[in-house]
C-alpha cells in the first residue's frame, strides 16, 4: 500500500493537472464558451443575423475538428509536451486577432484558426494527464482528469467577472474588441504554470509521443462514439445561444453575469464530485447520469426564465457538461491499452467536433425561419434527449493491463 502523499515513480503531484488545465481555460472557457457572452455586442456592432452567429461558432467548431485530426501525428512529431504549449500558444494569439478586425470573413478565418490551435491543445492536454496517471487508479485517474477537463469551467468564470465589465466600460463598437484582446492576453499568462508542469510528466510514457502508432480499436467504442457526437451537436446549440435567449427574455444582465460565473463555478466543483461515480460506473451508464443532468439544465429556461429556473439550469447544466467529457475519456481509458490512450482521445474529440460543426450554424437558421431563438434550445433538448439512450447501449470493458496497473497503484 501506498503510505498518504507518497506518490509512485510514473505519478506527478495534483497540481501539475492543474497547471495543465491551461488548455481546456483558453480552449473552451476563452476560445469556445465567452463567444456567448460577446455575441450580443458582436451581432448589435456588426449587423449579424442568428444564422450569421451560429456560422461563426461553426468555424471555431471545423477548426476543432480539424485541430483533433492533426493532433496526434503533430504530438508524435514535436512531442506531447511541445505540442501542448505550442497550441495553447496560438490559441491566445488568435484570440487577440479577433479584436482587431471588424470583416466578418477575416473573424470566420480567426474563429477557424483558434478551433484548430483548441483542437490540439484539448486532445493533447488529455493525453499528457493520461500520461501521467498511468499508474494511478481509475478512481484517482478519473478525479485527475476531471480537474484537468474542469479548466473549462474556470475559464467560464474568468470571462464572466471579465468580458460584461468591459463591454459595459467601453462604446459598443469597441467593447467587444476589447474582450477578445483581454481574454487573448490572459491566454498567454497562462503558460507561465504549463512550463513550470511539463517537467513533472513523465517523458517516453507508452501513451506519450513515442507511443504506438496502431489505431485504437474503436469497436468497442462504438456506441461512446456515437453517444459523444451528438452531444457536441446539443451542448453547444446552448452555450452558443443562451445568453441571447436570456437577454431576449428579459433577464437582466446582472442575472445574466451570475448564471455564467455560476455555471462556470459549478463546472468546476464536478470535478471533486463526480471522479469516484466515473471510476465505478460500468459501460456508458456514467454518461447517460450526466447526460441527463444537463438535460435538465436545458429544459429549465425553456419552462420559466424566473431567477429560481435560470440558476438552477446554471447549476446542473454546470455540473455535469463538462464530467460528460471525463466520463466519455474514463470510458476509453478503461476499455483500451495505454498505447492507444492519445489516439482513442483524438478519435473522440473528432465525432465532437462533427457534432459542434453542425449544433450552432443548424440551430441559427432554424432560429432565424422565425421560430425565435428559443427554438434552438428546443433542439439542443431533443438531441440531449436522444443521446442518453445511445450512452447505455456502451459495453463494459476491461483492458488487459488494468489489474497490474491498479495493483501497483494502491
Amino acid at each position: 500500500m501506498k503510505q498518504a502523499g507518497n506518490l509512485d515513480r510514473g505519478s506527478v503531484p495534483i497540481w501539475v493537472p492543474f497547471a495543465l488545465a491551461a488548455g481546456p481555460v483558453v480552449a473552451l472557457g476563452f476560445a469556445r464558451f465567452a463567444y456567448a457572452l460577446i455575441l450580443p455586442a458582436m451581432s448589435h456592432a456588426l449587423g449579424w443575423s442568428l444564422t450569421m452567429a451560429g456560422a461563426m461558432n461553426t468555424a471555431n467548431a471545423l477548426g476543432y475538428l480539424l485541430g483533433a485530426l492533426v493532433a496526434a501525428p503533430l504530438a508524435r512529431r514535436g512531442g506531447l509536451g511541445r505540442t501542448f504549449m505550442v497550441s495553447v500558444f496560438g490559441t491566445s494569439l488568435a484570440l487577440l486577432a479577433d479584436g482587431f478586425t471588424g470583416n466578418s470573413l477575416l473573424l470566420a478565418w480567426w474563429r477557424f484558426a483558434s478551433g484548430a490551435a483548441c483542437g490540439v491543445a484539448f486532445v493533447v492536454g488529455g493525453g499528457l494527464v493520461a500520461q501521467s496517471t498511468a499508474r494511478e487508479s481509475v478512481h484517482r485517474a478519473a478525479f485527475l482528469l476531471g480537474i484537468y477537463f474542469g479548466g473549462a469551467g474556470l475559464g467560464i468564470v474568468l470571462s464572466a467577472w471579465t468580458v460584461p465589465f468591459l463591454l459595459a466600460s467601453f462604446p459598443q463598437t469597441v467593447g467587444w474588441r476589447v474582450a477578445w484582446v483581454t481574454l487573448g492576453v490572459l491566454g498567454l499568462l497562462t503558460l507561465t504554470g504549463v512550463v513550470p508542469a511539463m517537467r513533472h510528466v513523465v517523458p517516453g510514457s507508452p501513451s506519450g509521443s513515442n507511443g504506438s502508432r496502431t489505431p485504437p480499436t474503436l469497436r468497442r467504442l462504438r456506441a461512446v462514439l456515437i453517444t459523444y457526437g451528438l452531444y457536441g451537436t446539443g451542448y453547444i446549440v446552448y452555450m452558443t445561444f443562451i445568453v441571447v435567449f436570456l437577454q431576449r427574455h428579459g433577464v437582466h444582465p446582472q442575472e445574466i453575469i451570475g448564471f455564467w460565473t455560476v455555471l462556470g463555478s459549478a463546472a468546476m466543483v464536478a470535478a471533486f464530485l463526480w471522479g469516484r461515480l466515473l471510476g465505478q460506473a460500468s459501460g456508458g451508464r456514467g454518461v447517460a447520469v450526466l447526460l441527463g443532468l444537463v438535460l435538465s439544465g436545458v429544459l429549465l429556461p425553456l419552462w420559466s426564465t424566473s431567477p429560481l429556473a435560470v440558476f438552477g439550469s446554471a447549476i446542473l447544466f454546470g455540473s455535469a457538461f463538462l464530467a460528460v467529457v471525463t466520463s466519455v475519456t474514463t470510458v476509453a481509458r478503461r476499455s483500451l491499452p495505454m498505447q492507444q490512450w492519445t489516439a482513442a482521445l483524438g478519435a473522440l474529440t473528432v465525432v465532437f467536433g462533427v457534432g459542434q460543426s453542425v449544433g450552432p450554424f443548424l440551430a441559427g437558421w432554424l432560429s432565424d425561419g422565425g421560430r425565435g431563438v428559443q427554438f434552438g434550445i428546443i433542439l439542443s433538448a431533443v438531441i440531449l434527449g436522444m443521446d442518453i439512450l445511445t450512452a447505455l447501449a456502451q459495453p463494459d470493458y476491461h483492458r488487459a493491463d488494468e489489474v497490474d496497473e491498479l495493483t501497483v497503484s494502491e
